[in-house]
């Protein structure tokens, strides 16, 4: 099962590098051999999926025990979130005042969530480690088709813990970039499902009558993702429109945020920074 993935590693690698054995399911995703015909054939899943509707979802990416740990460290974490409620169009920018009163591109919705910070992450909790991974940065990659994958160079927007608890709400909304890879750590006990539309728009005509009719209500386009914890998710939102439903309980929503590009030094602006974590500058702890 899950050790064989590991036996002709362990003579060539320390036991602090198998910091992964029992937390991720080798067996299921053994992405430590991308030439594995079993890593081929995962690939080749999420890749079909991406195509289909630009939604790569795989479950049970951590083994039960990976998904306690998660949990126990996030939660020590999630306090520290930076919460902030917003208001803003679907489009994350703000619309030109040239445009009619109706067009989609003014219309406003409001948002809450909190978000903790790569710059927050002590360095052995598992999320970071398995963000920093080269072997899964690898696998990330050949999943998205790209020649080569890097880490975000922003000392808070690489790496960030969701939070979401009683009443957040995450509107409708694309995103500026091309794909997001998040980890799913805990549900709420109600609420808090991930919903999209499948390319409602293109590079090349927005579409602004079928999103209009979207934010207006209209659920015949509208898929929804399970939120298993444990599952590995790759999504392509710049063209999918999506939002996370209110949430409902005492208990927190989590969520684990990578974030990669396809060229280095990719960075967050200080607008962005500053409506995510309340700050502009990393907090000093030696990262």
């Amino acid at each position: 099962m899950y050790f064989r993935a590991l036996l002709s590693l362990e003579g060539n690698m320390s036991s602090e590098n198998l910091w992964f054995q029992g937390l991720v399911d080798l067996d299921a995703y053994p992405i430590l051999d991308l030439a594995n015909p079993k890593t081929k054939e995962v690939i080749s899943k999420a890749r079909y999926q991406l195509d289909q509707s630009g939604a790569a979802e795989m479950p049970g990416f951590l083994t039960r025990t990976g998904i306690e740990k998660l949990v126990e460290e996030s939660v020590q974490l999630e306090n520290a979130a930076y919460w902030n409620a917003l208001t803003g169009n679907a489009y994350l920018d703000e619309p030109e005042n040239s445009l009619p009163e109706n067009h989609v591109r003014r219309w406003k919705e409001s948002t809450s969530l909190g978000a903790v910070g790569y710059d927050q992450f002590p360095e052995n909790f598992l999320l970071r480690k398995i963000y920093e991974w080269e072997s899964f940065i690898n696998f990330i990659g050949e999943v998205l088709s790209l020649p080569k994958l890097y880490r975000y160079a922003d000392p808070m927007g690489a790496l960030n813990l969701s939070v979401m608890k009683q009443s957040d709400y995450l509107r409708w909304h694309f995103d500026q970039s091309d794909f997001v890879t998040s980890l799913s750590v805990r549900n709420s006990e109600k609420g808090g499902d991930f919903e999209y539309a499948p390319r409602i728009r293109g590079p090349k005509n927005e579409h602004y009558e079928e999103v209009g009719e979207l934010l207006k209500g209209d659920r015949s386009r509208v898929v929804t993702i399970p939120n298993h914890p444990g599952t590995l998710l790759v999504f392509q939102g710049r063209y999918s429109i999506h939002r996370v439903t209110e949430i409902q309980g005492k208990t927190s929503r989590l969520i684990g945020l990578f974030g990669y590009a396809d060229q280095p030094g990719v960075m967050s602006s200080d607008y962005l920074r500053k409506i995510r974590y309340g700050r502009t500058a990393p907090l000093n702890q030696g990262k």
